[in-house]
């Protein structure tokens, strides 16, 4: 079985359902900016959102209502600062109320690769000396059987809808990206359904130095948006728009120029 290739819309729409559990993924790079705007253009509500970094697409998600959860492990505008629709979110319930639940990068990722290994949890030596397990329900202390050792449990991600961006996919659905790779190919392998926009459909993948190739049976749905980590970067293909990360600050500080921004997304 092969991945279709189908519009972004008709992705969203097959893919994202109120309620679900979903994950846009890209650790700088690569980022699915364009199936988030999808997402909120489609209106779907009471997510919850996944993401290592959350950035402004969460912000944009999370102000235009259709985020009711975050699962994260840091949150901000890279190189600017807050996250300001995230911040009116947690500390006055606008446009609704938002659930947070707080990780570190390491035990999100390791979350993820247990979620993608079919595994119920995974053991790691972060959170000790931070109050995360005292805030964070799902991170609990595990006994080392063979040394007693005292480590960290965090239990597996397996998002209903895995989101990335990536270079190239070819008629078959096989998915090839490369650059700074993040967890995209643990988001894909832990998710019920996954989406992968790219940058260009080609007859035949081209080997890549350090590129990672998902199989066509592992991706459910391909669409072809070239552009669609915008302001962030697909190496290869665009450089990341700081000036729109800037931008963006004075947008979002305010609900009325953040309403205006969204009315344009909408359409």
């Amino acid at each position: 079985m092969t991945a279709r290739i189908v519009s972004l819309a008709e992705a969203v729409a097959e893919l994202v359902h109120d309620g679900d559990t979903v994950a846009l993924e890209g650790f700088t790079h690569l980022i699915p900016v364009a199936a988030g705007h999808e997402i909120i253009r489609q209106r779907r509500r009471g997510l919850t959102l996944v993401r290592m970094t959350p950035d402004i697409v969460y912000d944009q998600l999370i102000g235009a209502g259709c985020a009711a959860k975050l699962i994260f492990s840091w949150a901000g505008n890279p190189g600017v600062g807050s996250l300001h629709r995230f911040r009116d979110a947690v500390q006055h319930a606008w446009p609704v109320p938002l659930e947070i639940e707080e990780h570190s990068h390491a035990g999100m990722a390791n979350r993820y690769v247990a979620g993608a290994s079919g595994l119920p949890f995974a053991v790691m030596r972060g959170y000790s000396g931070t109050d995360l397990p005292a805030h964070t329900a799902t991170v609990a202390p595990i006994q080392c059987p063979f040394t007693g050792e005292m480590l960290t449990a965090v239990p597996a991600l397996n998002p209903d809808v895995g989101i990335v961006h990536a270079q190239r996919a070819d008629r078959r659905g096989n998915v090839q990206f490369w650059g700074i790779t993040g967890v995209h190919k643990e988001v894909v392998l832990a998710s019920a359904r996954s989406l992968v926009t790219v940058e260009e459909i080609v007859d035949e993948l081209t080997p890549m130095p350090g590129a990672v190739v998902l199989p066509g049976w592992a991706v459910t749905r391909v669409a072809l948006v070239p552009g669609g980590a915008h302001p962030s970067y697909a190496m290869g293909f665009s450089e990341r728009d700081n000036d729109h990360y800037q931008a963006w600050d004075a947008i979002s500080r305010d609900r009325d120029t953040f309403g205006q921004w969204l009315t344009e997304v909408l359409g």
